[in-house]
């Protein structure tokens, strides 16, 4: 079985309180909770806590899984 997750990636699909989704470029990942290295290391898991463009977002997604970021904003810019 092959993979076809997300290796690397500048932009998320950031949805709003809304619904309103647009695409986003990341800056840097604030906070993970799967691993505090990853942080540092800028991977992104499920709950990651993502600064993009549009402010400061959660993600929602599996990106290794689902080969795409989709994220929800919870602090706008």
């Amino acid at each position: 079985m092959t993979s076809t997750g997300v290796v690397f990636t500048n932009t998320a699909n950031v949805s709003d309180s809304k619904g309103k989704t647009a695409k986003s470029k990341i800056l840097r990942v604030k906070k993970s909770p799967a691993n505090r290295d990853y942080e540092r290391r800028g991977v992104i898991t499920l709950g990651a806590v993502l600064e993009t463009e549009a402010g400061e977002a959660v993600v929602t997604s599996r990106p290794t899984d689902d080969g795409v970021v989709n994220a929800v904003l919870t602090k706008s810019k």
